[in-house]
């Protein structure tokens, strides 16, 4: 295949051509992954969540109509899978969070500054998986993956000024959350 166009390869899918969809994979797999990661937290489950996204995409390559870019398609995608997995696993969720903080538990001072950012680190990364499933996808979408509110309005097919207020909330919760705790 020559053209290395979204659009391009995905007629190519459309015509039952596999090979154009590797294309896809290897184009988008390490962002999705990304995506994937930031909302589930767990890298095992990442990689199974990322691998189904590109199985729906597959499956559902003949109904995208062209409206979205590509990558918009694929994290709304991964944005759902992600969404419904943590729904599924919120109790196992609560309880291992709940582990970590109390195994996290120190009473010693913190020796260094890199201890000191890894903590706030993942005093960041418990907040953010403590938020409400819809401030946690507009959060994640837009600081960690830097996309605009119009692409996440896409994605998440809401309004900017809903999207805006979610990730105002977010960061306020956030922020809340560590200054509790340090």
């Amino acid at each position: 295949m020559q053209s290395s166009h979204d659009a391009d390869i995905l007629d190519a899918c459309r015509r039952g051509d596999r090979s154009a969809f590797n294309l896809v994979v290897r184009r988008y797999q390490d962002r999705v992954y990304q995506v994937v990661q930031h909302i589930v937290s767990d890298p095992d489950d990442a990689l199974d969540i990322a691998q189904e996204v590109f199985i729906k995409a597959f499956q559902k390559v003949a109904d995208f109509r062209g409206d979205a870019q590509v990558f918009t398609w694929l994290y709304r995608i991964a944005v759902n899978l992600s969404l419904n997995h943590i729904r599924k696993k919120r109790l196992h969720t609560i309880f291992r969070m709940t582990e970590e903080h109390h195994a996290v538990q120190d009473s010693s001072p913190i020796p260094s500054r890199t201890l000191e950012q890894e903590e706030l680190r993942r005093l960041v990364q418990n907040a953010v998986a403590a938020l409400p499933e819809k401030q946690k996808a507009v959060f994640i979408l837009r600081y960690y993956e830097e996309l605009s509110y119009e692409e996440i309005a896409d994605i998440l097919k809401t309004s900017i000024g809903g999207l805006k207020a979610n990730y105002h909330h977010a960061t306020k919760k956030i922020e809340s959350y560590v200054k509790s705790r340090m």
